[in-house]
């Protein structure tokens, strides 16, 4: 890795948009850009892309991981999303949405996906300090076993446990946590 040049930038897509556009020159041209699980948390997804497919060089791409179409955060997002509080910006983006705006973007990409399970058998073990971390970590809501109407509980516990959601195996809940890597390419 001697001679591959990095950039860290410790800012938001936001704030680095921001500054890149009141700069008075020309924004720099990348090879590789990341957008790893970050595409939840930027107010408008399609002008990010936009943005950021703009500053590949040629023959560059840029990476993005999220959770894929196939996952239960979909299903549960789409069932229950609208029902969760929202402590912050976050979007529910799986790769079926991220490959509708690309496609309407007009970029191309290719997306793999990755097999994954998330043990979520603490969930269902009342008062359980790590499954009560998990229940705010699956409804993106702090405190979520606290605070949720219990109807709102109850109905998300069920389907959590049923083969859509997850699967059941050697008495564990495997919550399907599969992700996507949509490998963008630059406009040739």
């Amino acid at each position: 890795m001697e001679n591959i040049k990095f950039a860290w930038h410790k800012e938001t897509s936001s704030e680095y948009q921001k500054r890149v556009v009141e700069e008075d020159e020309e924004p720099p041209k990348w090879d590789f850009i990341h957008m790893i699980q970050m595409l939840y948390y930027v107010k408008d997804i399609p002008a990010t892309l936009k943005f950021f497919h703009g500053l590949l060089a040629a023959n560059a791409k840029i990476l993005i991981i999220l959770v894929s179409g196939t996952s239960g955060w979909e299903k549960l997002w789409k069932k229950y999303g609208f029902r969760l509080p929202r402590d912050d910006l976050c979007q529910y983006v799986t790769s079926s949405d991220l490959a509708q705006i690309l496609d309407d973007l007009g970029i191309k990409y290719e997306c793999y996906d990755l097999l994954s399970t998330m043990d979520i058998t603490d969930c269902f073990i009342d008062g359980n300090e790590n499954g009560d971390l998990l229940w705010d970590f699956l409804t993106e809501t702090c405190n979520f076993i606290k605070t949720a109407p219990l109807d709102l509980k109850e109905e998300i516990m069920k389907d959590l446990q049923e083969p859509e959601f997850s699967v059941k195996k050697e008495g564990k809940v495997l919550f399907n946590n599969n992700l996507s890597f949509i490998v963008v390419e630059a406009n040739v």
